[in-house]
């Protein structure tokens, strides 16, 4: 974990907001298309629900999801041509604990 790649990661508002979508999926995200394909919001939310929620270009997004990966918030999972993201929940954890101990 790299508490700064975090706090870069987190300092952008769009960012900040996908984290929260994700972290209760359920409240901002239509579950029925994912349980028609025989998935559920455990997989991750599709990189299209998370750009149309956020009304940004797909590039933007794309980029922005790259970002929160690679500080290591988001885990991703290809399924067919479709990308899903989710929480890395054990990240969030470290990174909780960190902020509790070191600030």
């Amino acid at each position: 974990m790299e508490p700064l790649m975090i706090f870069k990661a987190l300092s952008n508002e769009t960012r900040s907001q996908i984290m929260m979508w994700l972290k209760t999926p359920e409240e901002f995200f239509d579950e029925k298309p994912y349980l028609q394909q025989g998935l559920n919001f455990q997989i991750g939310i599709c990189v299209g629900d998370i750009q149309a929620k956020a009304g940004l270009a797909q590039s933007v997004i794309s980029s922005y999801l790259l970002t929160m990966q690679k500080a290591g918030l988001l885990e991703s999972e290809r399924i067919g041509k479709w990308t899903y993201y989710r929480r890395n929940e054990k990240i969030i954890q470290e990174f909780s604990d960190y902020i509790k101990q070191k600030l």
